[in-house]
């Protein structure tokens, strides 16, 4: 299989975009799964540099999984735990005693993932960078 790292660090980086354009037009829910799923792909990113398999929608879990060959600072796993909150209550209804997502998540969640985020893409960014 090719090595694809570029591909999934620009797509991580146009998912960001996104999930700021969902936050300036107030679907929160959406801002904070989109950065969910900017973080995702930037660490998978990672892995196809390294020639490595990566499974699964976890952060936390791939973020650990990398941890073997690349020093992972701790700060990043709490951000990766806070992201990775968002990967279904932020889509799906039935999360939620009643209402809808967009009823629970707020701005400053929002703000708080893709900060999130971006942190991870900027740690990503630099170890595709070496």
């Amino acid at each position: 299989m090719p090595e694809r790292s570029e591909d999934w660090i620009r797509q991580a980086q146009r998912d960001l975009k996104s999930a700021r354009s969902q936050m300036e037009n107030k679907f929160y829910e959406w801002a904070c799964f989109i950065a969910q799923q900017a973080a995702e792909k930037g660490i998978k990113a990672v892995f196809q540099k390294l020639g490595a398999e990566a499974r699964g929608h976890s952060i936390t879990d791939l973020l650990i999984g990398i941890k073997e060959k690349i020093d992972v600072p701790n700060e990043l796993i709490d951000k990766a735990k806070n992201l990775d909150k968002y990967y279904i209550p932020a889509r799906y209804p039935n999360s939620w005693v009643s209402g809808i997502p967009g009823d629970y998540i707020t701005k400053g969640d929002a703000q708080d993932a893709i900060s999130n985020s971006e942190k991870i893409l900027q740690f990503c960014s630099s170890i595709l960078a070496e």
